[in-house]
């Protein structure tokens, strides 16, 4: 069965009781919750997702509850908990979905040290995988989305999880948070992609989730070679240009933008130098997402010749 088959109020008893197991890329969550409007949510974004079963092993344990008391009446909010622990502070009601999506990006982040992990959107088209490192501002999830709205299938926004026995890249999509203007940004290049609600007032702003495409969720067990990493670089009316990188500077840079690093130790300082030694290496400053789509869309054709 999968999420979606299950009718609001048989997803909300099994969310309230047993809970909620399910796949998401290489691990696997627990979730319980009693906030019927999160769930709702939860199964339009995931409803592609096979259910596992109750005894099914989990990774993770989370819950999403309402807070008791006077908050649950008066401005109600939620409390994100994991293996028992509440991590964060309070979120209001109606930010209990972009509360489990970032407390789970959290509790991937901070302890799955058994892959590298860097801090990058994931796509791929023919086979060719491509890795988006970039910081915060660069314009990644906005070039990530325009990409998958052009075909590309979906691993991450925001995890590049590289197995260390092989190299491979394991998909975990999920939902991918656009933030402020680019919401209208992709409303305007993409107005078929789906997007969920509007959450104003985060602490990123107004967010609004892309949901993931059917074919990605239901791929996520597919693992990805890689064939490019791509660093870019939104500048509003600044130009777009590939540019090829040298593998040292970009070893560097993925040194300082991967998640767990330092904790993998030899591991990871074989599989990234694997890594950037079996890819092209590329910059992509940009400004203008048609653009950069474009450019990157090229690299593959020329590819495939």
């Amino acid at each position: 069965m999968r999420l979606g088959d299950l009718e609001h109020s048989a997803l909300a008893r099994l969310a309230g009781s047993k809970g909620l197991r399910y796949r998401v890329g290489p691990f696997v969550v627990h979730l319980r919750s009693d906030v019927r409007q999160f769930l709702e949510v939860l199964s339009r974004f995931y409803a592609p997702v096979e259910m596992l079963d109750t005894d099914q092993p989990a990774h993770y344990h989370l819950s999403i509850d309402r807070v008791r008391g006077v908050r649950r009446w008066l401005r109600p909010q939620v409390q994100f908990t994991v293996d028992g622990v509440q991590p964060f502070e309070r979120y209001p009601l109606d930010h209990a979905f972009p509360m489990y999506e970032w407390g789970l990006n959290w509790c991937i982040g901070t302890t799955a040290h058994q892959n590298l992990m860097l801090h990058s959107a994931v796509v791929e088209k023919c086979g060719r995988g491509v890795i988006l490192p970039a910081l915060p501002g660069s314009g990644k999830t906005t070039l990530c989305a325009g990409l998958v709205a052009r075909g590309w299938r979906l691993l991450s926004d925001e995890f590049c999880v590289i197995r260390h026995s092989d190299g491979l890249m394991l998909p975990l999509p999920r939902a991918a948070p656009l933030k402020n203007t680019s919401i209208d940004l992709i409303g305007k290049f993409a107005p078929e992609m789906a997007l969920g609600p509007h959450y104003e007032k985060t602490r990123k702003g107004t967010v609004a989730h892309l949901v993931p495409p059917a074919e990605s969720l239901q791929r996520q067990l597919e693992p990805v070679h890689p064939r490019w990493i791509i660093f870019p670089s939104y500048r509003p009316g600044g130009q777009t240009m590939l540019k090829g990188q040298h593998r040292a500077e970009a070893l560097a840079k993925l040194v300082n933008n991967s998640f767990n690093y330092p904790v993998t130790q030899q591991a990871g300082f074989l599989s990234l130098t694997r890594l950037v030694r079996s890819v092209d290496t590329y910059d992509l400053p940009n400004g203008d997402l048609e653009a950069a789509v474009s450019a990157i869309e090229r690299l593959l054709q020329d590819d495939l010749v």
